[in-house]
């Protein structure tokens, strides 16, 4: 049922149905916030997915939009009713920023992830102790560890489902080789990024140095792709920005991300790298 899943699944049903619905009779956001009497910006909170909208307010805009077909209403009514409550990450809003809570909320419906970063391993890889070296120099301790928290039930949310989203990740060799926490911290993270390669629905590739100049050498990113919308692109590096209307930018990260693919190791190849980088530390 619609009440079982999370409000931001539910929120996501009901933005998608309802912009077909309202594009399917040519209308506008403002033409209909203008028929219901209704605020241009209720209408646009609706369609981005970051309000529940109430059965009696989806009745509404069903009716406006024409939408007769009983067991589509009946299942958007049931969204709307499961749209109220908290998400997995409201118990960690004290460490999430705004922008940082939207993203996750395209992130649990994605059905594949791909993931670019050159220069650390990603958040979707990160051992415990990784992630908090990486914190500790710049976090207080207690909400470093929070933030610890919140990426470890990320990932199992990920990548722990009875069906998980397709993940491809892309990590620069530097990644492997820079000691975050210590020539011991690495070495389980090595090891965890070798654990993680050897998993179905999971594809780790090491772009090497030998490569050179490319067009991502400087930018991080992901590319979630979804069954039933377009591609949604986050960047962390400028402002963690989720990009859905740029469809150039986000092709031109498309095309990259592809390229890297092409020019990355990958499978035993990549493993073998990973595993000579951590065969080569020293821990003594």
């Amino acid at each position: 049922m619609a009440r079982d899943i999370d409000p931001s699944l539910n929120r996501r049903r009901l933005r998608l149905e309802l912009r077909r619905a309202r594009e399917a009779t040519g209308q506008t956001q403002t033409d209909a916030a203008q028929a219901l009497d209704w605020s241009l910006s209720k209408i646009m909170r609706i369609e981005a997915g970051t309000v529940s909208i109430s059965v009696t307010d989806l009745r509404a805009l069903l009716q406006h939009y024409g939408v007769a077909d009983g067991d589509l209403r009946r299942e958007l009514e049931e969204a709307a009713r499961g749209s109220r409550g908290p998400s997995w990450w409201t118990g960690y809003n004290d460490v999430l920023t705004p922008a940082f809570r939207q993203y996750l909320g395209y992130e649990s419906a994605a059905a594949s992830i791909r993931t670019y970063h050159p220069i650390v391993v990603p958040g979707l890889l990160q051992t415990e102790d990784y992630a908090m070296a990486m914190l500790e120099p710049h976090v207080e301790e207690a909400r470093a560890r929070r933030i610890v928290e919140l990426r470890t039930e990320r990932q199992e949310r990920a990548l722990e489902n009875d069906v998980p989203p397709w993940t491809f990740f892309v990590l620069d060799e530097a990644a492997l080789h820079r000691q975050i926490g210590g020539p011991r911290v690495l070495r389980r993270q090595l090891q965890h990024l070798v654990d993680m390669a050897q998993r179905p629905r999971v594809s780790v590739q090491v772009l090497p140095f030998t490569v050179g100049a490319h067009f991502a050498t400087l930018n991080s990113f992901i590319l979630l792709g979804f069954t039933d919308d377009e591609d949604l692109l986050y960047l962390e590096s400028q402002g963690n920005q989720s990009i859905r209307d740029d469809h150039e930018l986000i092709v031109q990260h498309q095309e990259c991300f592809e390229s890297l693919r092409e020019i990355a190791y990958g499978g035993d190849q990549a493993i073998d790298l990973i595993s000579k980088t951590r065969d080569g530390l020293d821990t003594s």
